[in-house]
């Protein structure tokens, strides 16, 4: 198997986790889906990464859907629960955690980022910044800063979002908050949520974690 993926992508970072977690061995080819010609578009008509090709060479898109085959693939270390309600729950979790990120991604696009390294999974084109929209960017932070205060209180004093230990739920949060200090350090999340602050820490003593953390 091989991954394409971006090295600052937030959804890219979430399925190279979740590939150390389960110790599963996967070829890292990291591109940009952004370059004219880029060898995405040879395996993912939508060209977006994360991408994952298969050794049959089927690709799987897009990163949930990834983890999902990637949890189901091996028994190690299982971090989607049954299907049932519980699953739900953290699928919920994993959803508004990647909702939080998109909007981050959006209002980076908007404002001329990503040339180099897409963010998001699908490319778009870039915006100069006399055509920026501020009511745009304006929803768009309304929506992370909304997702956030979900998160914290959804979180609350458990130590984790599920269960009695790591499930995508964590790992997808760590990914929206990782991508928010690479590319939004101004908005201080921590300064408002001390315990998705402390969760955070807590999650980068892992080396899946540490390791796969963005370049700064």
């Amino acid at each position: 198997m091989k991954l394409l993926a971006s090295l600052t992508s937030p959804f890219a970072r979430k399925v190279r986790i979740v590939l150390s977690e389960k110790h599963i061995e996967c070829q890292l080819d990291v591109m940009n889906p952004w370059e004219a010609g880029s060898p995405v578009l040879d395996f993912n008509p939508l060209g977006q990464v994360p991408t994952l090709v298969l050794d049959d060479g089927m690709a799987v898109f897009d990163s949930s859907v990834i983890v999902e085959y990637l949890d189901a693939m091996s028994p190690v270390n299982k971090l989607i629960p049954e299907p049932g309600r519980q699953r739900v729950q953290v699928r919920r979790w994993e959803a508004l955690a990647d909702g939080v990120a998109d909007a981050a991604a959006r209002i980076f696009r908007e404002k001329g980022g990503g040339r180099h390294f897409a963010e998001n999974e699908s490319p778009q084109k870039m915006r100069v910044e006399t055509k920026q929209d501020d009511a745009w960017i304006s929803l768009q932070r309304g929506a992370i800063d909304r997702g956030l205060d979900a998160l914290e209180q959804e979180l609350g004093d458990r130590p984790w979002f599920y269960g009695h230990g790591l499930s995508l739920a964590d790992i997808a949060v760590a990914c929206c908050l990782g991508y928010l200090d690479l590319r939004f350090p101004e908005i201080e999340w921590r300064h408002k949520h001390a315990g998705l602050a402390q969760h955070m820490d807590k999650l980068m003593l892992r080396p899946s974690f540490a390791e796969s953390a963005p370049p700064g």
